[in-house]
């Protein structure tokens, strides 16, 4: 399978102020817009939200190339999501939907620009362990996330590898040949990781 683009931006080398901002506080960021996304009710606040966020992005020095790659791998399926609410809701609830999404993917590039993968997974490590009271296991939060960071690429490529293959043989515009060759290699992926996981003793209770 070919190179593809990353949904979220990889780690970027800096010293700006996000670079130096501490992981705790970016998580926090990260998940306040998430939350966002379910109270805010003005497409408009969206929007806003969302030029700050692109704002931080930039500041990163991880440069407008990689914000609009970020952005550009989740529009197909932001279209869909934004012409249904627009056909069920109306269009300012279709707007304010589609830019809470982004304004989530943006807020992900921005702590994966300015934090390494090594450095994201001990501070998750680290702040599940007062958890660890409760019966949560702080090494399968990150060895959870590890999976994911590594899967969305190859789910990304998949489609896109599939997305040409069916523009070939003219077929671009037929679901089945778009979404059945996706979902039989992302299973087909997880399958074959889940086997990697458990030959090495990983995600097992003990």
């Amino acid at each position: 399978m070919r190179g593809h683009g990353f949904l979220l931006a990889n780690h970027v080398r800096g010293n700006s102020i996000i670079h130096r901002t501490p992981l705790w506080l970016k998580l926090v960021v990260v998940a306040a817009c998430g939350a966002a996304s379910f109270l805010i009710v003005d497409w408009a606040v969206s929007l806003a939200i969302f030029a700050v966020m692109c704002g931080l992005f930039m500041l990163t020095g991880a440069g407008l190339r990689r914000l609009v790659r970020a952005i550009w791998m989740v529009m197909p399926i932001l279209l869909v999501i934004g012409l249904f609410q627009w056909w069920q809701l109306g269009a300012p609830t279709a707007a304010r939907i589609v830019l809470n999404v982004l304004v989530c993917v943006v807020a992900a590039s921005v702590l994966t620009a300015t934090t390494p993968v090594q450095d994201l997974l001990d501070g998750v490590v680290a702040l599940a362990k007062p958890f660890r009271r409760f019966g949560a296991d702080p090494e399968r939060f990150a060895l959870t996330i590890a999976v994911m960071l590594r899967s969305i690429p190859f789910i990304a490529g998949a489609f896109s590898d599939v997305r040409d293959s069916a523009r070939a043989r003219g077929l671009e515009r037929n679901p089945r040949a778009l979404v059945l060759p996706v979902f039989i290699t992302t299973v087909a992926y997880a399958r074959q990781t889940g086997d990697a996981l458990a030959a090495r003793g990983l995600g097992e209770r003990d």
